[in-house]
């Protein structure tokens, strides 16, 4: 995690110095990248923040050490549906819902209810009991 940490907390000083630069070469007439750059700063020194904290509450990773070898990640990394469909699903309800913000706003009522569909299936996808395929 400090790797990530540092690579963001770094990003965070040059987003802000890029956000002066195009306010003081647009003359700060042009409001809307000026507060995304300002935006992105802060969004950016968010995430190093949230990183660094974590990174102070656990273990340290083998990507962390520099001496660490490629073995030492072996093992285990999470749980991960290899054949799930509901992740296209997701998608396909986010383009639905951003072809709404284009063409319609009644397209996206149809994009989040297609999304929150897709949504339930895939939370639900491994559950057991009641709800289990």
């Amino acid at each position: 995690m400090k790797i990530e940490s540092n690579l963001f907390t770094y990003l965070a000083p040059f987003f802000l110095l890029v956000a002066l630069v195009y306010g003081f070469w647009t003359g700060w007439s042009e409001p809307v990248g000026i507060v995304g750059l300002f935006l992105t700063a802060g969004l950016v020194a968010m995430i190093g923040w949230y990183l660094a904290a974590t990174a102070r509450r656990i273990d340290a990773r083998p990507e962390d050490d520099p001496e660490g070898e490629i073995e030492q990640g072996a093992g285990e990394q999470g749980v991960f549906s290899p054949w799930s469909w509901w992740p296209l699903a997701i998608a396909a309800g986010a383009a639905i819902v951003f072809l709404g913000l284009a063409a319609g706003w009644w397209i996206v009522g149809i994009g989040v209810v297609f999304s929150i569909i897709a949504l339930v299936g895939w939370v639900f996808e491994f559950s057991r009991g009641q709800h289990a395929h």
